[in-house]
């Protein structure tokens, strides 16, 4: 047998765990002994969602692989060892444990966070945001501070700005440059973002250079900006930008840049062809690229060139779509319009609905060269095609970035992309790579995840990815399956169809008679989904015998679990009108039961901290108040946010008041596919921000004016103009029928948004069903909904009036003694968890 050539990799970041994958996937381990070494404790883990860190993920999930993938493949895998020597004349690295031979070495040591040299800058509670082990150290600064500041305004600093956040600190950033984001956004979409992300309660101050750090009077440090100007903090965290990883290139004479990284050829080779560089610390045609992607392809090219290819790396795209403090961002090509002479541009701005959108284009209009988007990433997959394809525009390219109700051009389908349209750019898949693997055998979303890892990276491309699998299926006369899950061979929609119109009760009922056999008895897709069908049609307690095991933790407890196991008790407060003696019994119930007490974005007080075993006795003391359920924990109605109107305020021209409470009452308790929230503004002013709602309405002269379909969750969506002047009785009418048409045809977990943009014909053909009637379903609709509202009850008054319902309020099945694993830390004379 020939003996093996010796391949170590110094760095398992992602790149380097990807350049293992390549190693491993391109059967290259019957030529090579492949050692790893890695500076940090962890093995390869997900950077690109570090930041979920703080939100209860831990190093294990967020690892790149199983505990024993190295093991298992024969791959040496050396954890929290340094190489602190390259001896290329001997060709050996060095550890403090000794010397390791190499024939090939690959650098893959990433980068290091920038600290700028600022005097104090080394001061405890001064902290960096790049590795697990500095979200460790942030995490333990935190536990006794009570603000935060980060230094920089870019990518990471916004990230790290969000753990901030995440950890309960007031937060601050600083920014040297004269706007966030510089290298993504321009003036007007920096101005914008800064707006988007103060509104979320983050201080942001940019042009200001920070002087010098030094012991702080309130708190433990001070910041002191070049004008002199002080901003007092616990902890600072630096994110101003990387710098390679090239000491140890640098130490052994490799060829570096001149402001740093590996200098490397189109085949990833470094100045001695013995070493290969990609990632982070490569240099390539004087460019340094930060995002995993690239990394990714020098990876593929770096094993190329190990085993006798011909693969080149020739740059890559630096298209971003970040979702930054839940603030979209996407930044594409030229997005500044600098590079390309006779450039024109688009722009698109909408301060009320905080929506900026931009458009670089060739001269003549034909190619798109750039794009940037603050506030909304909707139409991001759509301009990246255009622009990596170079697809010519439509005869009005501006279209492209108009709101859709003003005659913007549709989204790009999976047909109209050619062969080379890249889909997952991580993982440098195009559409021909899902083709083909789809003709290899592939039947499916997962085999096509299976075969090419397209959407396995940063997740970014999910939808694009299932839109051209689906295509290219039907395309192949493959019927698409549409199944909810393996237990009914049905849509959400035919589901509910088959629920109504055969009057079925239950789901043991429905799964007998149309549920998949030989597949069990339902799972955590399919329950939940009935459990809504069933209320949306019958409105029965949910915490009926028959009703319960269907509910998912929220709906089971009718309460929201928290983070520590304990839950949110949310009572109605219809319209967020509340009288004095009921204000004053939310505040006893919270002091009695030591609850956190909040006033949410919805007009609502919302208590946190109940023990599940005291829900009960919360809720019972409640309601004898004259409370009800407020339905928080549901997919259901959640608010119905109001102004003060005309009854107040010299504005308003109605009462928004009057009217907000009377539909919170008209729809508490509907079960729809998504929780729904509802706005009423007495006027234009639009202080009840009715139009980013699913259900806005906006007092005129001479009624009401009806918005449908905003909100989006995680994508925000403006609503749209739908109906104009209603009276009262003409608003009801039209929301019971756009309510019930929803609850009838949307997918399960599927908000009215997303309903509305994938719905055929849009919203002409939703004011064709509702406004006018077209299906003759209107007096249907409005029975349907007038069934639900005359059976509402309050399901905590329900249940508190069955002691065999009660029975489920403990901890422990077998004891009532409290969870002891609760436990609960003071902060801002309040409680939160440890």
């Amino acid at each position: 047998m020939a003996t093996k050539e010796t391949l170590i990799i110094i760095g398992n970041g992602m790149v380097g765990h990807h350049l293992v994958e390549q190693v491993i996937e391109a059967g290259a381990l019957a030529r090579f002994d492949v050692t790893v070494f890695g500076e940090e404790r962890h093995r390869a883990y997900d950077r690109v969602h570090l930041s979920e860190y703080f939100t209860g993920r831990d190093a294990e999930s967020l690892a790149l692989c199983d505990a024993d993938y190295y093991a298992q493949h024969g791959v040496t895998l050396y954890s929290n060892v340094k190489v602190t020597e390259i001896d290329r004349a001997a060709k050996t690295v060095v550890t403090a444990s000794g010397r390791y031979a190499f024939d090939h070495l690959v650098l893959a040591t990433g980068s290091f966070p920038f600290v700028p040299p600022i005097e104090g800058r080394e001061r405890p509670g001064c902290l960096v945001y790049r590795t697990l082990s500095d979200l460790d150290a942030i995490r333990d600064a935190a536990r006794n501070a009570t603000n935060g500041v980060v230094v920089g305004g870019g990518l990471l600093g916004l990230e790290a700005a969000n753990a901030l956040r995440g950890l309960n600190l007031d937060t601050a950033v600083v920014e040297f440059a004269p706007r966030l984001m510089p290298m993504q956004v321009d003036r007007e979409g920096g101005e914008l973002l800064k707006e988007k992300i103060e509104a979320l309660g983050v201080q942001v101050l940019t042009e200001r250079a920070t002087q010098r750090i030094e012991q702080g009077e309130q708190s433990r440090l001070r910041i002191v900006f070049q004008d002199d100007k002080v901003l007092e903090t616990d902890l600072i965290v630096f994110s101003a930008g990387i710098r390679p990883q090239d000491e140890l290139a640098r130490d052994c004479g490799l060829e570096i840049g001149e402001r740093g990284g590996v200098v490397i050829d189109d085949h990833c080779r470094t100045s001695d062809p013995a070493i290969l560089a990609v990632g982070e610390v490569a240099l390539w045609n004087q460019s340094i690229f930060g995002l995993v992607a690239p990394g990714y392809q020098m990876a593929k090219v770096a094993v190329s060139t190990l085993t006798g290819g011909d693969a080149r790396f020739g740059g890559a795209d630096m298209s971003t779509k970040l979702k930054l403090l839940g603030v979209d961002v996407g930044a594409i090509g030229d997005a500044h319009g600098e590079r390309t002479p006779g450039a024109r541009m688009f722009r698109y701005l909408d301060p009320l609905t905080q929506l900026y959108r931009k458009l670089v284009v060739s001269s003549d209009g034909k190619k798109l060269l750039g794009a940037m988007l603050v506030g909304d990433n909707g139409v991001y997959d759509t301009l990246l095609q255009y622009y990596a394809n170079s697809l010519e525009l439509p005869k009005e390219p501006a279209s492209l970035i108009l709101p859709q109700q003003s005659g913007a051009a549709p989204a790009l389908g999976p047909g109209a992309l050619p062969d080379t349209a890249m889909i997952c750019s991580c993982h440098n898949v195009t559409k021909a790579d899902i083709c083909r693997a789809l003709d290899a055998g592939a039947q499916d979303l997962a085999g096509v995840k299976g075969a090419t890892k397209a959407s396995t990276g940063c997740g970014g491309c999910a939808t694009l990815l299932k839109s051209v699998v689906d295509f290219e299926l039907e395309a192949r006369g493959v019927e698409v399956d549409t199944s909810l899950c393996e237990h009914f061979a049905y849509t959400r929609q035919a589901l509910y169809d088959i629920v109504r119109v055969e009057g079925i009760k239950t789901f043991g009922e429905l799964m007998e008679k149309h549920g998949s056999p030989g597949h069990g008895l339902g799972c955590d897709i399919c329950k939940p989904t009935v459990s809504s069908i069933l209320a949306s049609c019958f409105n029965e307690p949910i915490m009926d015998a028959a009703h319960v095991p269907l509910q998912d933790t929220n709906d089971t407890f009718m309460a929201n679990m928290q983070k520590n196991g304990t839950y949110s008790v949310v009572p109605r407060i219809a319209g967020g009108e509340i009288t004095p003696e009921k204000l004053m019994v939310l505040g006893q119930v919270a002091q009695k039961f030591e609850l956190y007490t909040k006033v949410t974005g919805g007009q609502r007080i919302d208590l946190f901290g109940a023990r599940l075993e005291d829900l009960p006795a919360i809720w019972g003391e409640l309601i004898a108040a004259g409370f009800e359920t407020g339905h928080a924990y549901g997919k259901s109605l959640r608010t119905v946010k109001s102004c003060v109107g005309s009854t107040w305020c010299r504005y308003g021209v109605q009462d928004s008041v009057g009217m907000a409470i009377a539909l919170e009452h008209r729809y508490k308790g509907l079960r729809a596919p998504h929780k729904i929230k509802f706005g009423v503004s007495g006027c234009t002013r639009e202080c009840a921000e009715a139009q980013s709602k699913d259900i806005g309405i906006i007092a005129t002269e001479n009624g009401w004016n009806l918005y449908v379909c905003g909100n989006g969750g995680m994508r925000p969506r403006h609503a749209e103009l739908f109906a104009t002047d209603l009276d009262d009785e003409a608003l009801y009418r039209t929301i019971d029928r756009f309510l019930m048409f929803y609850v009838r045809t949307a997918d399960r977990l599927q908000r009215t948004a997303t309903w509305r943009e994938n719905l055929e014909g849009g919203l002409d053909y939703l004011k064709e069903v509702i406004l006018e009637d077209s299906l003759s379903l209107g007096d249907e609709l409005e029975r349907q909904m007038q069934t639900l509202i005359e059976r509402y009850e309050c399901e905590w008054a329900n249940a508190l009036s069955d002691p065999e319902k009660l029975k489920r309020f403990r901890s422990f099945v077998n004891d009532e003694r409290p969870d002891p694993s609760i436990i609960m830390t003071s902060e801002r004379g309040q409680l939160r968890p440890a």
